[in-house]
């Protein structure tokens, strides 16, 4: 397949000027030419699993809060936090004969619970799968085969589902049930699990997890194809957590302060549970819960917690900037902003300071499942040395990424402001795919992994991630990356929110098609849109497909679009 490099200097602010290697960091100078890597030095990553690594910060602080519902008020202490889940880990072997390396599910929403039945059930030395709550039981039940769970652990208000799902896969799995409340039946059947957090047993601690063993299995759909499990060892979990530690997100909890970071990310999600779960655990701050994202119980958090720490993705950045609900004073608090699982423009962040009334720091992550959540960030300190703006910075310790050329077999890393796409190296890279062979191998490149990400770096070696090489609009030739236009789109008045996908187009092969959602009680004028599309980018990336208004645009979990729905959606109204 042709491919056709992209410079985007008419992008940058700044003039071209020779890259440099910071003399500081000599592993640099020892690197190939174009290929980043960090310019923190690298971290020493301890011998532990993950429960080992947590369980050394509950002991330091045993009285502070580690997690609260942000709905109910329950929360635990950090000596509950290593007592609850030592005491979930001897009942699990003790009861169900659970051997080292087995399976269970877990099928729960961000709750206090969350990290005390992950860190419990891998202490026992088993391995962890991630479930939507929000799955059909058909869609549980796949990954239940897939991954062959030999229990799951849910909530009272899923049990039918999680029965249903069990019922789809011909085993009769153990369903441990969490009451949320006092008042909650326990079904039939279930088991409760708060009488394995709350009861001690005499049982022999089991023998400890080697870093290179299996310590969580999410599920994820790579660059291409149906979700596919993600083997990531302790070691990836150990090393993704010191990596993160070094860029000083959150501070180490103190005789006189502790960080708050709500966590309303999913935690079935790498993100939410690596970045927004582990990470806070481990510099002793308090977790605030939310189950899900609702204006309502997100503003009632910040007023209620003042939080600190905000950890995000793109839609809720843009609901803290233009919703009339979120006042100036809800943000007083707030430290530093991550936002991360999706582009984030520099117009969006731009709006996000205009709103606190302040600079607050708006840093970008980037990461995959298949890195155990973070591979390049836009460090505090690479923010205060240069512009990055709508960038995604530069790579964590410990970490080397390279952009290639679509399709090129020989990996040849490209140079300054040219798209291609990204590869990564480093210990938060995955094992594997859990029974997939042929795509195990299909995602590295001669021990890179591949992305599916495209993206290019301007001269101060900080990376931008322009779209999907799965999602890219082909237009006569050309590489159209639907973020580009969605945040061009985003900027014109009275719209809240864009998405853009290719639809087939008889002179240029595809052309960009747009989906906007309208702010209440405004209109949009869709000729005035693509009128001012044409002032802001190429003739090929005008919205030749047309554009459609829609009163929401579809995204999973973690805040992606999901173009392909729209494409879907397309194609069945314009047979």
């Amino acid at each position: 397949m042709s491919f056709i490099r992209t410079v985007f200097s008419t992008a940058l602010k700044k003039s071209a000027k020779s890259l440099s290697t910071p003399s500081f960091h000599p592993k640099l100078s020892n690197l190939p030419p174009n290929v980043l890597y960090s310019d923190l030095p690298d971290v020493s990553i301890p011998e532990l699993s993950t429960p080992k690594f947590i369980f050394e910060k509950c002991t330091r602080y045993e009285h502070l809060t580690a997690v609260e519902c942000g709905l109910t008020g329950r929360k635990y202490t950090y000596g509950d936090l290593l007592k609850k889940s030592k005491n979930l880990d001897r009942h699990l072997r003790k009861n169900f004969g659970f051997k080292e390396g087995d399976v269970v599910a877990i099928l729960l929403p961000n709750i206090p619970e969350y990290p005390v039945v992950v860190l419990g059930a891998q202490h026992a030395g088993l391995v962890v799968t991630t479930l939507n709550p929000v799955y059909t039981p058909d869609e549980i039940h796949r990954q239940l085969k897939d991954s062959s769970a030999k229990a799951i652990i849910t909530l009272v208000s899923s049990w039918e589902t999680a029965s249903e799902s069990r019922r789809l896969l011909n085993k009769n799995l153990p369903i441990l049930v969490i009451r949320t409340e006092q008042t909650e039946s326990l079904p039939g059947g279930a088991i409760d699990l708060h009488g394995f957090l709350n009861t001690d047993v005499d049982y022999p601690d089991p023998p400890p997890r080697r870093p290179q063993d299996l310590a969580i299995l999410p599920y994820s759909s790579g660059t291409t194809g149906l979700p596919k499990g993600v083997q990531l060892t302790h070691r990836n979990m150990v090393a993704n957590l010191c990596q993160n530690q070094t860029l000083n997100f959150i501070e180490d909890a103190t005789s006189g302060h502790q960080d708050v970071v709500p966590a309303v990310l999913p935690m079935f999600h790498v993100y939410g549970y690596s970045v927004n779960s582990l990470l806070p655990l481990s510099r002793g701050a308090k977790i605030v819960t939310l189950p899900k994202f609702t204006p309502e119980d997100y503003v009632s958090v910040l007023r209620t917690h003042k939080p600190h720490v905000l950890l995000l993705v793109p839609p809720i950045v843009l609901f803290l900037s233009g919703h009339p609900m979120v006042k100036q004073q809800d943000l007083q608090s707030v430290r530093i902003v991550v936002s991360g699982a999706a582009p984030l423009g520099a117009s969006d962040e731009h709006r996000f300071n205009k709103k606190v009334g302040r600079s607050v720091h708006m840093v970008q992550g980037y990461g995959m499942t298949e890195a155990t959540a973070t591979v390049v960030v836009t460090a505090v300190k690479l923010k205060e040395e240069v512009d990055v703006q709508g960038s995604i910075g530069r790579p964590v310790p410990n970490t080397t990424v390279k952009v290639v050329a679509i399709d090129d077999p020989s990996g040849t890393p490209l140079g300054v402001n040219t798209t291609g796409e990204l590869l990564v190296k480093g210990p938060q890279v995955m094992k594997e795919y859990h029974n997939k062979p042929e795509e195990s191998e299909n995602a590295f490149l001669d021990g890179w992994f591949r992305t599916g990400d495209i993206a290019y770096y301007n001269e101060d070696r900080v990376l931008f991630i322009t779209d999907r090489l799965k999602e890219l609009i082909k237009v006569k030739g050309f590489q159209v990356p639907p973020a580009e236009l969605e945040e061009i789109i985003r900027d014109f008045p009275n719209v809240e929110d864009a998405a853009v996908i290719g639809v087939p187009h008889p002179g240029q092969g595809e052309a960009p098609r747009a989906y906007i959602v309208v702010k209440k009680g405004t209109k949009v004028n869709r000729e005035e849109l693509q009128e001012y599309v044409k002032t802001k980018a190429a003739h090929y990336k005008q919205l030749k497909g047309g554009v459609a208004i829609v009163d929401s645009i579809p995204k999973n979990a973690s805040g992606k679009i999901m173009r392909r729905s729209l494409k879907l959606e397309y194609e069945k109204t314009n047979k």
